[in-house]
């Protein structure tokens, strides 16, 4: 097949979609497929065109950034003129652009899939809000004019406002997640570096924005540490975020607990980053909403379970590898005694490497997205 890909952020942008993206698209070019991704050109030091292991990457130059997205002048002309030379078209949504892909799509003879990565929720304000309802609007088009929309657990999509009413189109499949395995001497000398040697530690990562629910967990700190004195909690993620500076709110709290907090920044290295999972003797996941977070897979093929909290979505992994704990959402009490109770007993709740991987399979989840994709373009 030859599958173009859009999406506002790729390589080297590193979310958990973009991260999502790419491992589809790497994986589904190793399987011998021409994979083209359009994508905006969000530094000015890439280059417009690039290969990158195996998939072929047109970068848009931009006008500037608005809210999440990209302002991209030339990407309705480079979309309708690539859609005509591939035979099926993926779009990872939230795009402000979604909707004209579809059409562009649709008016080459082409099926469209809408990758759906989570319901836009955008913080208070009123520009914000306005973010909110104009991108919501065109996501919703976008949505009608889809051929299919996959998601990553059929738990979201029925508990979705934006789903549930596009229900006969819907998809589930995992999330394509890869970690490697930790490296133990590096742990033990990591956590000598860090000065954690004895500690226990909480580990917690992604943007620090209001949905991640971070502020809840920093309210649970002094609760856990009442009763696990020398817990540590270690952040690895990005807390200057430049729509919303949700960090700020809570500084205060930050502070306050800060000789039981440390910041590890963005690891965007691969190896490092299960060291730092390898680490942890629990990883928190405190959200308020959130689609489905790779972040908890990867803890655990790190051998560390997770607390995370009871919201649809976001409890998938435990609940069906059983591989940790759910608390009640938005409160700090029974995030803290979720947290106890991993680290005061954590061999209860760890399962095999073995285990999670066959419930989280690489190559199932490129299995049914090249059967889905190769469906959809025999219908053209």
């Amino acid at each position: 097949m030859k599958v173009l890909i859009a999406l506002t952020y790729y390589y080297p942008h590193w979310t958990g979609l973009t991260a999502y993206a790419q491992r589809l698209a790497e994986g589904l070019a190793q399987r011998g497929h021409q994979i083209t991704v359009v994508t905006s050109r969000f530094r000015r030091d890439l280059p417009l065109r690039e290969e990158h292991n195996g998939v072929q990457i047109v970068r848009l130059p931009t006008w500037f950034r608005l809210s999440r997205g990209q302002v991209m002048p030339s990407f309705l002309s480079t979309v309708n003129r690539l859609v005509r030379e591939h035979d099926i078209v993926q779009v990872h949504t939230p795009m402000l652009e979604t909707w004209f892909v579809g059409l562009l799509a649709h008016w080459a003879g082409r099926k469209m899939v809408m990758t759906h990565h989570g319901d836009l929720v955008m913080p208070a304000g009123l520009w914000n809000q306005f973010v909110q309802k104009t991108v919501g609007f065109l996501l919703d088009r976008g949505a009608d004019v889809a051929d299919v929309i996959t998601i990553h657990s059929q738990d979201y999509a029925n508990h979705s406002d934006y789903l549930r009413p596009r229900a006969h189109k819907v998809v589930a499949i995992y999330p394509p997640v890869v970690i490697p395995r930790p490296d133990q001497e590096a742990v033990v000398a990591w956590r000598r570096e860090l000065g954690l040697e004895g500690a226990k530690i909480v580990g917690f990562a992604g943007r620090f924005v209001e949905e991640k629910g971070f502020d809840y967990l920093l309210k649970a700190v002094p609760l856990v540490v009442e009763r696990v004195p020398n817990v540590k909690f270690l952040y690895a993620g990005e807390h200057r975020v430049v729509y919303e500076d949700f960090f700020g709110q809570w500084r205060h709290l930050w502070e306050a607990n800060a000789e039981h907090l440390m910041m590890l920044g963005l690891i965007t290295d691969r190896q490092k980053l299960a060291n730092f999972y390898a680490m942890c003797d629990v990883f928190a996941l405190p959200s308020r909403t959130d689609c489905f977070p790779s972040v908890q897979i990867e803890a655990m093929f790190c051998g560390t379970p997770v607390v995370a909290t009871n919201i649809p979505g976001a409890r998938e992994v435990v609940s069906v590898t059983g591989m940790g704990l759910l608390v009640e959402p938005r409160n700090e009490q029974a995030l803290a005694e979720g947290l106890v109770q991993v680290l005061e007993d954590p061999a209860r709740y760890i399962k095999p490497y073995t285990h999670i991987r066959s419930i989280f399979d690489l190559e199932k989840t490129l299995s049914e997205y090249e059967q889905l994709l190769e469906r959809l373009a025999g219908q053209n």
